[in-house]
């Protein structure tokens, strides 16, 4: 079996903030070269679908696989449906980071205090 990598920005688009962080994690966990970020959308949240991210050492024969600033990402077909247009950003503030997800297909936006809309 092997996974098709696709060299593309159209699908999800990764910043190179966000691929500068997620390198620095892997690297501390001594999983760079062995995992892919693995990107996905479930039930829940106020607006119906929280966004998850995870770190993979087996990306299934279904997946598309994007790289983009050196970084491997995974995401299965019902989660690409949902995200497809979306941009993974990692921002670093004093009043609190981290990853963002921005989804133009979101149908409703949450007012404060709904971590699953990020």
């Amino acid at each position: 079996m092997s996974v098709e990598t696709v060299e593309q920005t159209s699908v999800i688009t990764l910043t190179e903030a966000a691929a500068a962080k997620l390198d620095e994690i892997m690297k501390e966990k001594s999983i760079r070269e062995t995992h892919s970020l693995r990107v996905f959308v479930s039930g829940g949240g106020c607006s119906g679908l929280q966004y998850g991210m995870t770190f993979d050492p087996n990306p299934r024969e279904v997946d598309t696989v994007i790289t983009q600033h050196g970084m491997r990402m995974v995401i299965d077909p019902q989660s690409l449906v949902y995200m497809d247009g979306s941009t993974i950003d990692f921002v670093d503030s004093p009043v609190g980071g981290g990853f963002h997800i921005e989804n133009p297909n979101a149908v409703s936006n949450c007012g404060g205090g709904c971590s699953g809309c990020h």
